[in-house]
């Protein structure tokens, strides 16, 4: 999810069998129920993040999704600190034929609004997502989804368009699973926040009782919620937002909020380790950093006036020989990013340094002379100018930091002239489709952590990045592994897919790094180890 609800992780199931419950509920079919922490007790959480839309069809980042995760269920989910989806709406999944998957729901669901929650909702939501398509929506997850079915008030029919798809539980834990309430929301568009909020189509352990965009919004705990995340510990949480990140370390510092989430730069997070009464959560690495080329408005893209794809494809690949990952991560982030050679960050099964093979020096570091070969060899005339955007309430404000080195690099070679801009996220998403921006700053966290949430959303058709870049051979490879249960033949495929996608150089993976969040330690529930996670769950979090 762009830096995209806790990380959902999958144990492989191999090859299915019919009939076998792939997942069955934990403790019967309804949630345990108790009363919320104290009414007197509210937690603040800060963030310097933005929200683009309250519709799960509308958005797919962190900012949207720190909310939409509290306030929506999905039929299956991860609960903090774990790493298996289990049952939340659902009380089970079944693998009832080789491309249809059926799922229980538990008796008695509700809205806070007081409509029924049935699989009709189930159909509807998913329904709608494919719908709508937005291009800054979750709906190319749900790439092998061919129909829902409700055969009866608790039963979902999930069929199918390839056999043997072990992630698609993994799916219905995203952002694409989000159940909205088809009594508010339309079939066919995107839903304005406000509308939302006056509908109170909440199924989520929390509701938004007051909501002032990307300024203030308040929760509550959602008596409604029939899942299996348990009560919140907590009543009242508030999110507040911030367009100054040092204004937001000094509140934590002074006790005005209790949790940070999104965005403080390394330097912070550093001076707050050593405070007292402060204490900083690390996690995995598993979120990465990368530069995206518009195939239409890069230097000699398909829409520009001297278009030439032989000289675009030397222009992106003399722009991978020439930055110095190393440098980016030791200068702007003190090694608490590490340089990422493909999509597919380290350490994930499947994963290969692809771009280290292929660019610059060949051991991953910079080579001047091989970038002005490759220009030289496509007759591209230097410097080369680039538009580079880059966001900093988003991805935070070392990406100021991060992308004037990036900007130094490259021109320290003779090769390029870089014009950096830089625009608010709420802004950006918008533009980035409308191919505004020629290059431009993204970032990512997986909805479910296997190297194809890392390759799909950006290589595969109708993709989230929305780059206009379109390769059928890695597509065909991307829809090879997505059903192939051999694992040693997937992670070929997996590989396969990253080195040829490398080769054309549609996005340039620079760091790969780790999820941070900052409590006062008078704040329980926090993960002692964090997924890498683009949103931050409260239900378990409470004042000591």
């Amino acid at each position: 999810m762009a830096q995209h609800s806790t990380v959902r992780t999958f144990r492989p199931l191999g090859a299915l069998t019919l009939g076998t419950a792939v997942l069955v509920a934990l403790t019967g079919c309804t949630s345990t129920k108790s009363s919320a922490g104290s009414d007197g007790a509210t937690i603040t959480v800060g963030t310097t993040d933005q929200v683009t839309s309250l519709d799960p069809a509308g958005a797919w980042d962190a900012g949207s999704g720190t909310i939409e995760s509290e306030v929506y269920a999905t039929l299956l989910s991860v609960k903090n600190g774990a790493t298996e989806v289990s049952p939340d709406l659902a009380t089970g999944i079944e693998l009832t034929a080789p491309k249809e998957y059926t799922v229980t729901l538990g008796e008695g669901l509700k809205f806070a609004n007081g409509h029924q929650l049935t699989s009709s909702d189930v159909k509807f939501s998913l329904d709608r997502i494919v719908k709508i398509a937005d291009e800054n929506g979750p709906s190319s997850l749900l790439y092998n989804l061919a129909s829902v079915a409700a055969p009866t008030p608790t039963t979902v029919v999930f069929t199918l368009k390839s056999a043997n798809d072990t992630l698609f539980p993994q799916v219905l834990s995203t952002a694409a699973g989000y159940i909205v309430d088809e009594e508010v929301f339309p079939a066919d568009k995107i839903l304005d926040d406000k509308a939302i909020v006056a509908g109170k189509p909440w199924n989520g352990p929390y509701g938004i009782t007051s909501y002032d965009k990307n300024s203030l919004v308040s929760f509550t705990a959602n008596s409604a919620y029939g899942g299996r995340l348990g009560t919140p510990k907590t009543k009242n949480v508030q999110l507040k937002y911030y367009t100054d990140a040092s204004n937001l370390k000094l509140d934590v510092q002074q006790g005005t909020v209790d949790a940070v989430y999104r965005t403080l730069t390394t330097a912070d997070l550093d001076d707050l380790s050593e405070k007292k009464n402060i204490k900083v959560h690390t996690g995995s690495g598993n979120g990465i950093r990368f530069i995206v080329f518009d195939f239409q408005t890069q230097p000699y893209g398909t829409k520009t006036e001297n278009a030439d794809a032989a000289k675009a494809l030397a222009v992106r690949q003399a722009v991978a020989d020439s930055v110095d990952r190393a440098q980016l991560a030791q200068q702007v982030y003190k090694n608490s990013y590490q340089p990422l050679y493909s999509s597919v960050p380290d350490g994930l099964t499947g994963a290969t340094d692809s771009f280290k093979s292929l660019y610059g020096d060949k051991k991953g570091g910079p080579d001047k002379a091989a970038a002005a070969a490759r220009l030289k060899a496509a007759k591209v005339t230097t410097p080369v100018t680039l538009n580079l955007q880059y966001n900093s309430d988003h991805y935070g404000s070392s990406s100021a930091d991060e992308y004037a080195l990036v900007k130094s690099q490259l021109e320290a070679t003779g090769l390029f002239k870089v014009n950096l801009q830089s625009t608010e996220w709420t802004q950006y998403g918008e533009d980035r489709i409308k191919h505004l921006y020629p290059l431009y700053q993204l970032g990512w966290y997986a909805d479910y952590l296997d190297a194809d949430n890392y390759l799909s959303p950006f290589y595969s058709a109708n993709t989230w990045v929305a780059n206009g870049y379109s390769d059928p051979a890695v597509r065909e490879l991307i829809q090879k592994e997505e059903t192939e249960t051999d694992p040693a033949k997937r992670t070929d495929l997996l590989q396969q897919a990253q080195d040829k996608a490398a080769a054309s150089v549609p996005l340039l993976p620079l760091l790969q790094g780790s999820t941070a969040i900052v409590t006062r330690t008078d704040i329980s529930g926090v993960p002692d180890e964090l997924n890498s996670a683009y949103t931050f769950r409260w239900a378990g979090l409470a004042k000591k």
